[in-house]
């Protein structure tokens, strides 16, 4: 199929001809969806337009981040909001970074059947199954790192027949890996005691009379540190 090419796809249930070289977002604003809500950042960092869909005559049912999933001939598509997954409240100051710690708050991590359905659905291409696998051995600290770029769009968690809200339980891993078993930085402590210390106040106070276009450009041309 040609790039110019037109598709066919169904956004609920309607159908809608769309250049095949457009992703789902860029198709539903070519189809005419004003998109107000679900298109946060457009670049697959946000998590908040995840989607699902199903190609006609396939059986399976796919995800996927709208921005960036290119459109397929025959696509039914509908937008997955917010997915509404389980998240405890607790108080750091009171958890040890532990599995028991983890296993209090979220217990159906033990109930992980091992599907990997929360890995293949991951837009991030993380290996979900297996940092709830590390969660559920207390090895927090692995658990931090495998998750690390989780996005929290809630893909993994609306495919996972144990009910596990995966990127809720990554979350508090890096959590308690950070307070508790990541070496401190002692260079980041010494500069928050010098703004504390009024060391900076003549700069932020140039930055906060910046307008946005310059505060853009000093952004973009900034001397990064090693």
């Amino acid at each position: 199929m040609s790039e110019k090419e037109l598709v066919n796809v169904y956004i609920l249930g309607k159908k809608y001809a769309v250049p095949s070289t457009l992703t789902i977002m860029d198709a539903m604003e070519y189809a005419g969806y004003q998109l107000t809500r679900g298109c946060g950042c457009r670049s697959g960092f946000c998590g908040a337009c995840a989607t699902i869909y199903r190609i006609k005559g396939e059986k399976e049912l796919k995800v996927s981040l709208a921005c960036q999933a290119k459109v397929e001939n025959e696509m039914y598509l509908t937008q997955l909001p917010f997915f509404p997954g389980d998240k405890q409240q607790y108080d750091l100051e009171q958890l040890e970074p532990t599995a028991e710690a983890i296993g209090r708050f979220y217990p159906e991590i033990y109930s992980c059947i091992g599907c990997n359905s929360c890995t293949n659905g991951c837009p991030q291409d993380l290996n979900v199954m297996q940092y709830i696998a590390f969660s559920q051995r207390g090895d927090l600290a692995n658990c931090a790192h495998e998750s690390f770029d989780c996005i929290m769009c809630g893909i993994c968690a609306s495919r996972c027949p144990a009910g596990i809200t995966h990127y809720q339980v990554g979350l508090l891993a890096r959590r308690l890996t950070g307070k508790y078993i990541a070496p401190r930085s002692k260079h980041l402590a010494t500069r928050v005691d010098e703004i504390k210390e009024g060391n900076f106040n003549q700069e932020l106070k140039e930055l906060r009379a910046m307008t946005t276009e310059e505060l853009k450009k000093a952004y973009n041309s900034r001397d990064i540190e090693k």
